[in-house]
């Protein structure tokens, strides 16, 4: 091996040159020389290193060599693949476990009832690329338009309540973005509005992806205006009203785009409303493919914060338990056409 070479820190001539040699084990001997070469490409060296013939060795170092040298996606978003294992902060397992609320950028807490920015950051970073279109038509605080902002991604946020739009625009359009995207906030009823007019782009190809999250219904009461879905009089109408949302999204998402819809159970007069799948079949109903359920725990939230013993009190009287979760149900698109502007 041309120590020169090595030195340098010529990754792809190292690996052919490891590649060209006869037997296994002068491929491990000279690989196990140089592995402090390799620091960010253990899983394919250690591949390697436990390979049991020639060719198997010889496959992981074509597999090192295309990570260095190739770039391959899904076409939906900006993940290498051929480096995989450098995405850590990827999830991909069905259980999301956050210790805390993710502070960076402009995310804070002050809204009650807003999510942890990490939800709509893994669902952004998985179902879409730079530039694309994200529609929130529940904006609340922004923690979604925010997140776009942060990652590059362009976004429509709808939000229903004056006062709350009027706070929440300051710390969006304050976010520092890397990319030249557009975020564009609207005061509007979600049930109602033409997504596709707020754009002003000609022939705007839609949404890549929606993110959902609505009230538990009246768990938390967020305004007195009746169109609120926190004020609908009952499960029924509240499943009634998110629907409709449900169905104005859906008709701007692009053909195969990806709905996320964020949501948690109730409990109503000693017993359980499953909400999150009352609106999982609402959305299968409507003609949405369902991909994934994930669930989110959480702890310590406003309503319950400092109360813990009397939850808990209230459980071993009520017989039932306490909510620590809540659902991320994923669906996909199936409309083969584009949306275009009017």
């Amino acid at each position: 091996m041309n120590k020169e070479k090595i030195e340098e820190g010529n990754l792809e001539q190292i690996i052919r040159e490891i590649a060209a040699l006869q037997t296994l084990e002068e491929i491990k001997e000279e690989l196990a020389k140089n592995t402090k070469f390799f620091a960010n490409n253990g899983y394919f060296v250690e591949k390697i290193l436990q390979s049991k013939g020639v060719e198997r060795a010889k496959y992981y170092l074509d597999r090192l060599l295309d990570s260095l040298t190739e770039i391959k996606t899904n076409g939906v978003n900006d993940i290498n693949l051929n480096r995989w294992t450098d995405y850590h902060d990827i999830l991909t397992d069905s259980l999301w476990n956050f210790e805390k609320r993710d502070r960076s950028g402009n995310h804070l807490g002050w809204y009650w009832g807003n999510f942890v920015p990490q939800i709509p950051r893994q669902l952004i970073l998985r179902y879409t690329k730079k530039n694309d279109w994200v529609l929130d038509p529940f904006m609340g605080s922004g923690t979604t338009l925010i997140e776009c902002k942060m990652q590059g991604r362009n976004a429509l946020g709808i939000e229903l309540n004056r006062d709350i739009v009027t706070k929440a625009k300051e710390r969006i359009e304050s976010q520092k973005s890397s990319e030249n995207v557009q975020v564009l906030i609207e005061c509007a009823d979600s049930t109602s509005s033409d997504f596709s007019k707020l754009i002003d782009q000609t022939n705007f190809p839609g949404f890549q992806l929606a993110i959902l999250h609505p009230p538990y219904h009246d768990i938390i009461r967020f305004s007195d205006n009746k169109a609120d879905l926190s004020n609908a009089l009952d499960t029924e109408s509240f499943i009634s009203s998110l629907k409709k949302v449900i169905t104005n999204s859906k008709k701007v998402l692009r053909p195969n785009g990806i709905m996320a819809i964020v949501i948690g159970d109730k409990y109503s007069d000693s017993k359980l409303e499953p909400l999150g799948f009352l609106v999982m079949n609402a959305a299968v109903e409507d003609g949405l493919i369902l991909k994934s359920i994930v669930v989110k725990n959480y702890d310590n939230t406003k309503g319950k914060r400092n109360q813990e013993n009397l939850w808990r009190y209230r459980a071993l009287v009520g017989g039932f338990y306490i909510f620590k979760h809540e659902y991320i149900f994923i669906f996909q698109n199936s409309l083969e056409r584009k949306i275009k502007k009017k």
